[in-house]
């Protein structure tokens, strides 16, 4: 409880530092691809981090944490947060990015081990290489969820702090003990001194530091509960259903209409919705709610039940995908005009 303590605690502070540094260095400045509309330090994340880092580093010194799993969340997670810093400073070539992301994900699996046999509704099935593919895509997607929903005051960081107490719990009422919990709700514990500060109207930004961290924080903790088998890949896919729903979409949408897919947007669904209703906090308390009442209960059942989570996760999953293309996830224009 104290090292929970002191993980809230320090990231409550370095927000507190980074900000101070960030009104000189790292001022985001609106413009017409923003969500925002007043002069806004960013890179609050970085304390979110190093606050999550030094927590999962005292676990592991003090034997409460599984060194695979520290070397895993410690080695890789830095890489991530480095190459983003260094990205909210400046553009950072996507090749280098790239390749960093794609050895810490390397790094995690060769670590924690590969997709064990996942059962689709009629027994436990081995996907071999294909499996691999699959959970370095996770992994991928993963990071770049909380980069691409990162948009908008708080939403990151309450989805952040969803996945991770909800895993927690999940994962203790699976039979996890304090190995498998602790680093989890180290995150939340970082994510509760973040969004302190980045709560609507946000006095900082997450950043790319922040957000490829977590991203990337999610997924290595999401498979070390997969392999050690106290959760299935369903539980988190439906954890987190509402920025995967509203992600892919768009990125569909936008991909089908031969739009970059690198180039700077402001046509997720939460997007809209922040614009339709002209607040952020009303568009991060909806996707919270939704989160608690619709996909808390499904991700319940995927645990308590583990052959029945592929349905399970279709029935979450598949209306939030139908609201997110209604909402025109993807699209120019605004919610009710023809585009």
């Amino acid at each position: 409880m104290l090292l929970i303590g002191a993980v809230a605690v320090g990231s409550w502070v370095g927000v507190a530092l980074v900000r101070r540094y960030a009104l000189r260095r790292l001022l985001d400045v609106p413009n017409d691809r923003s969500s925002h509309s007043q002069p806004t330090p960013r890179g609050g994340g970085l304390a979110l981090t190093v606050a999550h880092l030094c927590g999962v580093t005292a676990a592991s010194a003090l034997g409460l944490l599984d060194e695979h799993l520290a070397s895993a969340l410690v080695v890789g997670g830095l890489a991530v947060a480095i190459i983003g810093f260094l990205d909210d400073h400046g553009h950072v070539n996507a090749s280098l990015r790239l390749s960093l992301h794609v050895l810490a994900f390397v790094w995690a699996v060769a670590l924690l081990g590969g997709l064990p046999l996942i059962d689709f509704g009629r027994g436990p099935v081995d996907l071999g290489w294909v499996g691999t593919l699959l959970l370095l895509l996770y992994l991928a997607w993963s990071l770049n969820l909380f980069n691409f929903m990162d948009g908008i005051d708080g939403i990151a960081g309450a989805q952040a702090l969803w996945m991770s107490a909800g895993g927690a719990a999940l994962t203790h009422l699976a039979g996890g003990g304090t190995d498998a919990v602790l680093p989890i709700v180290l995150l939340a514990a970082a994510t509760v001194g973040f969004l302190v500060w980045n709560w609507p109207p946000a006095r900082i930004f997450m950043g790319d530091a922040g957000s490829g961290y977590l991203g990337y924080a999610l997924g290595v903790l999401a498979l070390w509960t997969v392999v050690e088998g106290w959760l299935t890949p369903w539980v988190w896919l439906i954890l987190g259903g509402a920025f995967l729903a509203d992600a892919t979409v768009t990125l569909a949408v936008r991909a089908k209409a031969r739009v970059s897919l690198a180039e700077a947007h402001r046509s997720h669904a939460y997007q809209r919705l922040s614009r339709h209703w002209r607040a952020h906090r009303p568009v991060t308390l909806a996707f919270t709610a939704v989160n608690v009442l619709w996909l808390g209960p499904w991700a319940l059942a995927a645990t308590c039940w583990p052959s029945g989570g592929c349905a399970f996760a279709l029935v979450a999953l598949v209306p939030l995908f139908v609201v997110a293309a209604r909402l025109g996830a993807g699209r120019p224009g605004e919610i009710g005009a023809r585009s």
